[in-house]
């Protein structure tokens, strides 16, 4: 076990998880509408925001999925980086990318409502329910391209962050 850590805190090792991270992110940029592996648990995750932003408002209730599923990875970002872990902070960067792309797929959908949404007819579609709430419904491409463009840079900013800090030295732990 010992001799895989320290495979892994090679710079070798660490690139080649920078470039392959870079590569599958990437890839999934490029196919925002096909589902994904990470798609499953980004849906269990997107579920249990609706029941965490229950108590805030039916506005924060149907918004809390997406907006749970967006700043969920943030939490482990933020994790790595205070232990100034900027490798795996910034592997765990692609995931937040990823998830607003995910949900920009999610919102280009509020109009045409095409989407297999978990329990079938008759369920209210988050993205349809916000933006006519909010009289936005008409803007539906303008923002789902604003979260796909965010989503987009935040996995460009990782694969550029993982590479560099895949080649710094890792400081011994006490």
């Amino acid at each position: 076990m010992a001799t895989i850590a320290r495979w892994w805190q090679g710079k070798w090792a660490r690139l080649i998880a920078a470039l392959a991270a870079s590569a599958y992110f990437l890839y999934y940029a490029n196919t925002p509408t096909d589902w994904h592996f990470l798609d499953n648990l980004n849906l269990i995750i997107h579920e249990a925001g609706h029941w965490i932003f229950l108590p805030f408002g039916e506005f924060m209730h149907i918004l809390g999925g997406s907006l749970f599923q967006s700043i969920f990875p943030l939490i482990y970002v933020g994790y790595f980086f205070l232990r100034k872990d900027y490798f795996s902070s910034s592997l765990l960067l692609f995931w937040t990318g990823q998830n607003l792309i995910n949900v920009s797929v999610y919102a280009a959908d509020a109009q045409k409502m095409l989407l297999p949404l978990l329990g079938g007819d008759g369920v209210i579609h988050d993205w349809n329910w916000l933006l006519s709430s909010t009289h936005t419904l008409q803007y539906t491409a303008q923002i789902s391209s604003c979260i796909y463009g965010t989503g987009l840079m935040i996995v460009i900013a990782a694969a550029a962050l993982s590479i560099y800090f895949s080649q710094q030295n890792i400081p011994e732990a006490s």
